[in-house]
């Protein structure tokens, strides 16, 4: 075995050496990685039991509420109005809950490419 690595390091020199260290590196950094993960799992907490699992409310599962909202105008004034002056919400809720329909004949899209209802 001594051999081999004495004609390795004569025929091929330097580079071959190189070689073989930078393998051996990788091969500890990759060993010293696997170690540190598993030390850090092992810190980790369990996973929770069944009966540590959330659960839905009393009241059913949470319903998702949807309504047309229309902008707030920006108030007109002769001076100018700085951030904290403005109010919180950028909308409201619209008057009307209605849904929008596209026109008759109207593809419904932007760019949709058909003759439009107008």
């Amino acid at each position: 075995m001594n051999s081999a690595w004495m004609e390795m390091a004569a025929g091929r020199g330097a580079l071959g050496i190189g070689l073989v260290v930078a393998g051996v590196v990788v091969v500890v950094l990759l060993l010293g990685a696997f170690v540190v993960g598993i030390r850090g799992k092992r810190r980790e907490l369990p996973t929770p039991r069944p009966d540590e699992q959330p659960r839905l409310p009393d009241g059913g599962p949470v319903r998702e509420t949807s309504e047309r909202r229309e902008p707030e105008e920006m108030p007109r004034s002769q001076d100018r109005l700085t951030p904290h002056e403005l109010k919180r919400h950028g909308s409201r809720t619209s008057a009307s809950q209605e849904r929008p329909r596209w026109s008759e004949g109207s593809s419904g899209s932007f760019g949709g490419g058909g003759p439009g209802g107008h």
